[in-house]
């Protein structure tokens, strides 16, 4: 969600903004001059019903998701199934519960819904469903088989006290964790191409480190959540859904190798803006 109303405000930006500048000279694809008549001709201006439906899948989307995740619904919290068992701290060797809990209605689901008031209002035949049902299985089949071994591999993780155990070695290392924070993020979206995956498995480990260590109790966790957004660019996953429609398929290595430099240059920064907080505005890493 915030990577699309992201791109929606860019939109809208950059629209207004090309109605009081224009450039010197326009260029089509593949970089050919042409002229304003030729542009026009070649991509000529949609009809107001063509324009609504074309908007009308992400206004749904931002509708039904807002409505359904907002602070004001319940629906995210509804449980069918819990479950807790209890495991034992690899550190101070006392007892402390191990829970799942299984919330269908979560955000995903509410995406899920908005889907369905979409069909329902375009109408798309039996024939696009199909092929759209094909085409996002063979790019997303990989995702769907690396979220369940990631999240089982996160419950194991944690409750057989490896996250424990990897959060006190690390916090041997002292308050200069906190420029190596981000860098764990980076490397476990990397390998599972989630950054959901990655909090599930890493997060425990950095708010182990964090109590250790006395340092604001959001500043690691947050660190390692933003630090697997820079490393999405990398991920194999995100790369293999982000050419599927580009003639860079099956050549993701490519792709990857040019967003190598520029997340090492961001996460670099983003280091910075770490240690700014803790040194200089650690009270709002509290709560």
């Amino acid at each position: 969600m915030p990577d699309l109303s992201g791109a929606i405000l860019s939109f809208w930006v950059l629209f207004f903004f090309i109605k009081i500048w224009r450039p010197k000279t326009i260029r089509s694809f593949g970089g050919k001059v042409v002229t304003a008549e030729e542009a026009q001709a070649a991509d000529p201006p949609l009809l107001g019903s063509e324009a609504i439906r074309g908007w009308l899948p992400f206004v749904v989307l931002l509708i039904v998701v807002v409505a359904w995740t907002g602070p004001w619904s319940h629906l995210p919290a509804k449980s069918l199934y819990k479950a807790s068992v209890a495991a034992v701290d690899s550190i101070n060797h006392k007892s402390q519960p191990s829970p799942f809990n299984f919330t269908p209605l979560n955000g995903g689901t509410s995406i899920l819904a908005a889907w369905l008031l979409i069909v329902l209002l375009l109408r798309p035949g039996l024939g696009t469903l199909k092929q759209v049902f094909a085409r996002t299985f063979q790019q997303m089949w990989g995702a769907f088989l690396v979220a369940f071994f990631i999240f089982g591999v996160a419950y194991v993780f944690v409750f057989t006290g490896m996250a424990t155990s990897l959060g006190y070695g690390l916090s041997k290392v002292g308050w200069e964790f906190v420029a190596i924070a981000p860098i764990l993020g980076w490397i476990g979206v990397a390998l599972s191409g989630s950054n959901t995956s990655t909090n599930a498995m890493f997060g425990p480990v950095q708010a182990v480190t964090g109590r250790l260590l006395h340092l604001p109790v959001l500043l690691l966790p947050s660190m390692n959540s933003v630090g697997a957004e820079v490393g999405k660019p990398i991920a194999p996953q995100t790369a293999s859904v982000g050419v599927s429609t580009s003639r860079f398929v099956r050549s993701e290595g490519q792709v990857i190798r040019h967003n190598m430099s520029w997340t090492l240059v961001i996460l670099a920064y983003l280091i910075l803006v770490g240690l700014f907080f803790y040194w200089v505005f650690p009270n709002v890493m509290q709560t």
